[in-house]
């Protein structure tokens, strides 16, 4: 296989090079319109589609289009997206996805924007083209997991789970991939929150499926999943909140627990329930451990996302 960066040379880098990136897995209906028109929309672009190991011959009519292919073994929307994000070198880089739901028409616009505002996530907010393309579960489960992202690590982002983005190069370089799946739109939407980098949304257009090309999403398993990333991010990115809670909750157990004993020992001199004294002293000793495991924690976050933010610095905004 060919060194990528031959395949589209960036030559003394004089001019801004936009890569369009698109992770494939059976999307032979729809991948050479989908090439068309980002074509069409962003002629000097370089386009890439990485094949997750399609068995409908999506690669082959993604080369017969023109686009630059490649294969990524491991299944999973994340691991395509973490292989993209470390081979290809460009500017900027649109993320895509290659089913022909989104509207190529509105890719210069959010390129307009990220280099005039210099942001670093430009994120297309879907705007449904008919009832039938926008399942209600999936909308519903979209707008629940926003808001809870909204609320834990702050209210700067719209339609999270949007598959079209525009990330930055001192973005895309600096983002420590670790989702396998779909998730990856999370993890995607939290590195940008934690670290206060710039974001802006551009609405679109989002339609169904083309014929003969099935949703690889499903709203319970996929839902499940989101939901337990973000429980994880919440562990990783604010233990203080979250083990602080915890040793609020065996606190508040501790005390409904011990002030009838406590009350009965100053009145008579004598514990009565000694299990249940047991038990709320227990409570409190957790509670304590609790509040110095987030403390600790709290540190080594601190220290990770201060590491985050000198890899972003690392590489300068060409506008």
């Amino acid at each position: 296989m060919a060194d990528i960066n031959q395949l589209a040379p960036l030559g003394a880098r004089t001019t801004l090079a936009t890569a369009v990136l698109i992770p494939c897995y059976n999307e032979a209906p729809s991948i050479a319109a989908v090439i068309a028109g980002f074509r069409a929309a962003l002629p000097d672009a370089a386009i890439y589609v990485y094949d997750n190991n399609s068995t409908d011959g999506t690669a082959e009519a993604a080369r017969a289009a023109g686009a630059l292919v490649f294969k990524e073994d491991q299944q999973g929307k994340g691991h395509v997206v973490r292989r993209m994000f470390r081979d290809i070198e460009a500017d900027f880089f649109l993320l895509v996805d290659g089913d022909g739901t989104y509207d190529p028409g509105v890719a210069p616009e959010m390129l307009r924007l990220a280099r005039v505002q210099k942001i670093d996530l430009v994120s297309c907010v879907r705007k449904g083209e008919g009832a039938e393309t926008y399942r209600f579960g999936h909308q519903f489960g979209n707008f629940l997991l926003t808001a809870m992202v909204k609320y834990i690590f702050g209210n700067r982002v719209r339609d999270m789970l949007s598959g079209y983005k525009l990330l930055s190069r001192r973005f895309v370089k600096s983002f420590p991939a670790l989702s396998g799946g779909f998730d990856i739109e999370t993890e995607l939407t939290v590195h940008a929150l934690e670290l206060s980098l710039p974001i802006g949304h551009v609405i679109g257009g989002y339609k169904g499926r083309p014929a003969g090309s099935p949703s690889k999403l499903s709203t319970w398993r996929d839902g499940a999943k989101i939901f337990w990333l973000i429980a994880v991010l919440v562990k990783h990115e604010r233990p203080m909140q979250l083990f602080s809670g915890i040793a609020g909750i065996l606190t508040l157990a501790a005390i409904i627990l011990g002030i009838p004993i406590l009350s009965h020992f100053l009145a008579t001199g004598l514990v009565p329930r000694l299990p249940t004294a047991v038990l709320a002293t227990g409570l409190i000793l957790m509670a304590s451990l609790s509040l110095a495991t987030g403390l600790i924690l709290d540190t080594v976050t601190r220290g990770r996302r201060e590491a985050r933010m000198l890899a972003y610095l690392q590489h300068g905004f060409r506008d």
